[in-house]
């Protein structure tokens, strides 16, 4: 079993699980934002209507997450098979990584209103 302190699970498995659910739920979350922009007339109120609910601020929520653990382990996956000089790979990760994360804060700013 491999591990590495760069990923977000324990091991390869645990990075394949987290992934796949992190997929899912991502998968999950636009399937219903298509239903919702197909099945209404989007207004401002509509959208504000939708967002003001604390499911889909939970459900938003763990979709900003579930995209984070998903790029995570993504970036590390694929930096590691394509980016063969360590320090640039650090560098790559570090920025990337940061990025991502700064989305997800963005993400909770706005849907929080804070």
């Amino acid at each position: 079993m491999v591990a590495n302190a760069a990923t977000l699970g324990r091991s390869g498995v645990h990075d394949y699980i987290i992934i796949r659910v992190a997929g899912i739920n991502l998968a999950l979350y636009a399937f219903f934002l298509l239903g919702f922009f197909l099945t209404n007339d989007v207004t401002y109120l509509t959208w504000k209507s939708l967002f003001s609910n604390l499911g889909m601020q939970v459900f938003t929520i763990i979709t900003l997450l579930s995209l984070l653990a998903h790029v995570w382990i993504g970036l590390w996956q694929v930096l590691t098979d394509y980016v063969k000089p360590v320090g640039l790979r650090f560098i790559l990760q570090l920025i990337l990584n940061a990025i991502a994360f700064s989305y997800v804060v963005a993400g909770v700013v706005i849907l929080l209103g804070v």
